[in-house]
């Protein structure tokens, strides 16, 4: 018989790979060892078994993090960012390389971060780099270091220490991560179409005409063509204007997209004038667009769905539409948002998983994150998909109390996080992670 495990999970359902079937999880030094039938299940140490109304899910990966840290952690923090995100579900996450300070732009820079991170954060935590005017050279460094790829604007990013890239420099840009088989991530805006004089105070639909669909397809037709050229890889973030869909069809072979929970589960036609901490760049759209991303994800149109975490301090939201900073937080919400809309149209928790953990692992080359699997880090969710709840901003776990989803009914509640096999409680075991060369 072969040596006695740490631990067996039972559950009645347990999410694999596109179904939902009963199984025993059986899980040594960390990693799944074996996956069984329920009345197969191997000796262990320990067994839980999941409640009747409780199904066991992989760990969530969200590639689109702003832990803000160092030098905004007033904003937010490693420690804040990554309970809050084991709170959701999640258990891994890969932080964006701008709003800290130094931006990851360079490997100095990037060590700086895991020094702030380092013992300080409950899931697992790897990192992006930075693509700016003029640190072409040291994007190979980078990504020998082990960032998962780069991340650039094509507009102004918001925060003067991270610059955009013109047409010339993201040219150069798409070459160089070609050459390093590295993935470029775009913030796919095209600054000539903005209307800043479509702004009007307080009132949501202003800001919406500020922005139109048109700057993100403009941006993405660009993406496309630059990606063709090289032959490199580069993924759009927070796919907002569901009219880009055809052309990111088309490019598949180049191009991958996300979208982001808030896009999934608000419209335009609902936002209250005011409601600052509904702002976000690119906007939220109307119902008939939000519905048009839903069948893009459907259809595989759309590859993943991640929280673009961006969280600021109270002061930061206040004020109008035209001055208040552009970011949702919402990392803990992801999956009890996305499930609550999902299940409304006709799809299922296996649906859900591979939006939202086994596909963001593929996408960062993860093979042994987000999902459950003999070999895969025994990270996993015990969820309850039919508990609802409402939103109290005082029990989020992020830094300031702040919510888009303050006061809303969502249905799923996590109820424990296991971080390679262990329960994720007051100690802090995550790792910090790097790419993997294939």
């Amino acid at each position: 018989m072969a040596a006695e495990l740490d631990l067996v999970v039972r559950a009645r359902r347990v999410v694999l790979g596109r179904a939902e079937v009963p199984a025993a999880v059986g899980i040594a030094g960390g990693r799944i060892a074996a996956v069984t039938t329920v009345d197969d299940a191997p000796p262990a140490a320990r067994t839980v078994t999941l409640d009747d109304d409780e199904v066991l899910l992989p760990g969530l990966v969200d590639t689109h993090v702003h832990v803000n840290d160092p030098g905004r952690a007033e904003w937010e923090g490693f420690d804040t960012a990554t309970r809050a995100a084991a709170a959701g579900g999640v258990t891994t996450i890969v932080d964006m390389p701008l709003n800290s300070v130094p931006p990851t732009t360079t490997v100095a820079a990037l060590d700086v971060k895991r020094r702030a991170a380092e013992g300080r954060v409950w899931v697992d935590v790897g990192f992006w780099g930075g693509a700016v005017p003029g640190n072409r050279a040291d994007l190979a460094a980078l990504h020998r270091a082990g960032v998962f790829g780069f991340k650039c604007f094509l507009l102004d990013s918001g925060v003067e220490e991270f610059g955009h890239l013109g047409a010339e420099e993201f040219a150069a840009a798409m070459r160089e991560c070609a050459e390093l088989g590295a993935l470029l991530l775009v913030h796919a805006e095209d600054g000539r179409f903005l209307d800043d004089s479509a702004l009007d105070g307080v009132h949501y639909a202003g800001f919406l005409a500020s922005r139109p669909d048109a700057a993100e397809q403009a941006a993405i037709e660009l993406v496309i063509a630059q990606a063709r050229t090289t032959g490199g890889r580069a993924h759009i973030v927070h796919l907002s204007a569901a009219g880009a869909v055809p052309a990111l069809r088309d490019a598949r072979a180049h191009v991958s997209a996300e979208t982001c929970p808030h896009y999934l589960t608000f419209d335009a036609e609902h936002i209250a004038d005011g409601a600052t901490e509904l702002k976000c760049c690119p906007p939220i759209r109307d119902a008939a667009n939000r519905e048009a991303l839903w069948a893009a994800l459907a259809a595989g149109d759309v590859d993943i769905v991640v929280s673009d975490h961006s969280p600021c301090t109270a002061a930061l939201k206040e004020g109008d539409f035209a001055t208040a900073w552009g970011g949702i937080a919402s990392v803990q919400l992801g999956l009890p948002a996305v499930w609550t809309a999902a299940r409304a149209r006709g799809h299922s928790l296996a649906d859900v998983v591979r939006w939202m953990a086994a596909a963001p692992a593929g996408l960062v080359g993860l093979s042994h994150k987000g999902r459950i699997a003999p070999g895969a880090d025994a990270d996993l969710v015990r969820f309850a998909p039919d508990e609802e709840f409402v939103v109290d901003v005082a029990k989020l776990h992020h830094r300031n109390p702040i919510s888009a989803y303050a006061g809303r009914r969502l249905t799923g509640v996590v109820r424990e996080t296991w971080l390679r096999g262990r329960p994720v409680d007051d100690t802090p075991r995550g790792r910090l992670l790097r790419r993997r060369e294939p």
